[in-house]
């Protein structure tokens, strides 16, 4: 146990030294400034996942309607993950695919951004979801792992994390939001 413990420590820090890299703090800045411009402008964040990349977009999108570490005011931040009326009602009447394309359809408008987490970035329902949004204008967002799947080319923005575990990708994924929503706050701390 104790050689395992240690083996996953030393996982994650080559995970985080190649995260230190210009590459990476590029695209989380990228990533950070879209979040903060669609807020800005007075549009949302629409945030999807599936398993742990779905508690992943629940909690972005609380840190956002909450705060993450300073005051500021509420923003306009939705995990499409959350209600299961329509989760199940659209997995049932359409598919599992169409489960956040459909929410899209329904809430979404031009100037609104989409952020959708997937640790393999071959997700279906995130594919579609990518396609709807950029069908309506809706700029897109791509959380990855692994070597970024489908989803690497289909967002307008995306960020694949260096890992290929799905735990390591998580970790990674979570510390980016963080970094995001600090800037997020520092961005509306006046607002």
């Amino acid at each position: 146990m104790k050689e395992y413990i240690k083996d996953v420590i030393d996982e994650k820090k080559i995970c985080l030294e190649k995260m230190q890299s210009d590459y990476y703090i590029e695209k989380i800045v990228q990533i950070s400034e879209s979040v903060i411009n669609t807020l800005k402008a007075g549009h949302k964040l629409l945030i999807a996942g599936n398993g742990g990349s779905a508690a992943d977009a629940q909690h972005f999108a609380a840190e956002l309607v909450g705060r993450f570490e300073t005051e500021r005011r509420g923003l306009p931040a939705i995990a499409l993950t959350t209600d299961t009326s329509i989760l199940t009602s659209v997995a049932n009447d359409y598919s599992f695919g169409n489960i956040f394309s459909r929410q899209l359809e329904a809430i979404s408008q031009e100037g609104d951004a989409f952020i959708g987490i997937s640790t393999s970035g071959n997700s279906e329902n995130i594919i579609k979801s990518v396609s709807l949004a950029r069908d309506k204008g809706i700029f897109t967002i791509g959380l990855l792992g692994k070597d970024g799947g489908k989803l690497c080319e289909a967002c307008d923005l995306s960020l694949i994390v260096p890992a290929d575990k799905t735990a390591r990708i998580q970790e990674l994924h979570e510390m980016c939001i963080h970094i995001i929503c600090s800037f997020v706050d520092q961005a509306f701390k006046e607002y």
